[in-house]
């Protein structure tokens, strides 16, 4: 009779059990490792043989097959490793473990040549679906504990090598768990980082806060060393405290894969990601092969930001346009489909004209080099951009003066009022945390207008020709403004501010393209 042992496998941000079936048969010694297994899992055999061999085991000389159920399902990864080489053991006879100990405990971790275990990826949807299947132990590398610790509500025992987990479950050792000490989570942002810093740019700033405060996404044009990039990377700093549920769903996604263990505890801090122009579709919204999530999901609940954004590939930018839509992004392959989440607040930069200096003396661009640079942006990501503001160049009176400008601890205070607002509004909607998620039937009710709002609005697309989700777009944005202004009502200057908010259509409407 085969010895079965359970482990997990990770499909998407989610993990699944997976039952380790062992039994040795008479026939040549061999290992055979079944169940649509990857390159690493088809490598574990000789890791198996090298690890007994190290921790003074008996690698049986026999036929050894072992399943990996549900055999139809694709697998990938190292940390099947520990649960095969205790089923292996336990069929062998070296280990004498009662069967329902066994059927109670689940097992992850590499091992390495000499019997040590070695950290794996994405322990912590393990042990989220370890306690969901009713499993009351889980056995994890000693790098792994803090991770798995996460989860409340689970036994979780660590180990640093194959032997040591091998004592305990004959009662030849007693657990001590590891110390964790005080190790505090990485700052994704050097200190020092603070809006205090930015001179002369209080209207963008404004923009800057309305969109952090209703979770909009925001495009800066402007000239080389305006300022660009020193702002999008102190937006950070007034964005609104992580719920729990966020700091799990962010902590999940860096598990899977592999950025926790440089962290090795719950995400506290909004990830911040700035890939570079060079990015590739899939590196961008997820691929590869096992799939993995991409930089849209690594930016899950914060901040991504595309620097020199018309230097990106177009299709790559348009590969965009779903995710910011729709909040989450399916990557579909011929043997598997994931889904990965990617409620990111798009921050991107660029330069007005290919010279960058559109608008000076010293530019040289003609209409058409113009319009035909910034149609690397199509219009359906402008259309999901709700802020495109133009960033001037900084006077030398105001980079020279010491007058104090508003804090980011200042800017995150009004932020965190305007948070609170729609957290009392969007209560009982999960998938609802700000105004930039509001979907058609909320926005009837929470962005009514009155008569002279609706006729600014009727002017605006008179003149403009904007889309229907455009004008989604604007009663979103000045529903945040009236929260910044704790206003129950959208009120004429909100749709007014949330009209001006649209710099890059106003220049196109008045070139002259011959």
């Amino acid at each position: 009779m085969a010895t079965v042992v359970q482990s997990f496998a990770v499909s998407g941000v989610n993990a699944y059990p997976v039952i380790v079936e062992t039994v040795t048969l008479h026939g040549q010694p061999s290992v055979n490792i079944v169940g649509l297994g990857d390159t690493a899992v088809k490598e574990a055999a000789h890791r198996l043989q090298a690890a007994l061999s190290s921790g003074h085991f008996e690698f049986p000389k026999m036929k050894v097959v072992i399943n990996l159920a549900p055999s139809g399902v694709k697998k990938s990864g190292s940390h099947f490793d520990l649960a095969m080489a205790v089923s292996l053991l336990h069929e062998a006879g070296q280990i004498l473990v009662v069967p329902e100990k066994l059927a109670d405990t689940a097992f992850v971790g590499e091992l390495s040549l000499n019997a040590e275990l070695r950290p794996v990826r994405g322990v912590l949807p393990m042990a989220i679906a370890c306690r969901e299947t009713g499993t009351r132990r889980l056995f994890v590398p000693v790098e792994n504990y803090r991770e798995a610790s996460l989860v409340k509500g689970l036994d979780i025992y660590a180990f640093a090598s194959l032997t040591d987990v091998v004592n305990y479950l004959q009662a030849k050792m007693e657990y001590r768990p590891p110390e964790l000490g005080d190790k505090s989570p990485n700052e994704t942002l050097p200190d020092g980082v603070d809006f205090a810093d930015v001179r002369g740019q209080d209207v963008l700033i404004t923009y800057i806060v309305a969109a952090v405060a209703g979770g909009h996404n925001i495009l800066m044009i402007g000239s080389p060393g305006c300022g660009k990039s020193m702002i999008a990377k102190r937006i950070p700093t007034i964005m609104p405290d992580l719920s729990e549920e966020e700091a799990l769903e962010i902590t999940r996604i860096y598990s899977i894969t592999g950025h926790l263990r440089e962290r090795g505890s719950l995400i506290t801090e909004r990830p911040f990601r700035s890939p570079h122009h060079n990015a590739s579709t899939n590196a961008l919204v997820g691929g590869g092969s096992p799939v993995v999530p991409g930089e849209i999901s690594l930016a899950h609940n914060g901040v991504l930001f595309l620097d020199e954004i018309a230097e990106f590939d177009k299709k790559s930018l348009d590969a965009l346009r779903q995710p910011m839509e729709d909040k989450i992004v399916t990557v579909s392959r011929v043997r598997s489909t994931e889904s990965f989440p990617a409620n990111f607040m798009l921050v991107a930069a660029m330069n007005p004209c290919p010279c960058g200096y559109y608008g000076q003396s010293r530019c040289r661009c003609t209409d058409y080099e113009v319009l035909k640079y910034r149609q690397k942006l199509s219009g359906p990501i402008l259309d999901r951009i709700e802020v495109h503001k133009y960033v001037q160049p900084v006077a030398f009176l105001n980079l020279s003066t010491h007058v104090k400008t508003q804090s980011s601890h200042e800017l995150r205070e009004k932020v965190q009022v305007a948070r609170r607002i729609q957290q009392v509004r969007f209560e009982g909607n999960p998938n609802v945390n700000s105004n930039a998620q509001m979907t058609e039937a909320m926005m009837k009710e929470f962005c009514q207008l009155d008569g002279e709002s609706i006729r600014l609005l009727s002017m605006a697309f008179e003149k403009f020709q904007y889309s229907a989700r455009t004008y989604s777009k604007f009663l979103k944005i000045a529903r945040t403004f009236a929260d910044l202004e704790e206003s129950r009502f959208i009120r004429k200057q909100d749709i007014s501010s949330a009209l001006m908010a649209r710099d890059l259509e106003k220049d196109r409407s008045g070139m002259l393209v011959i």
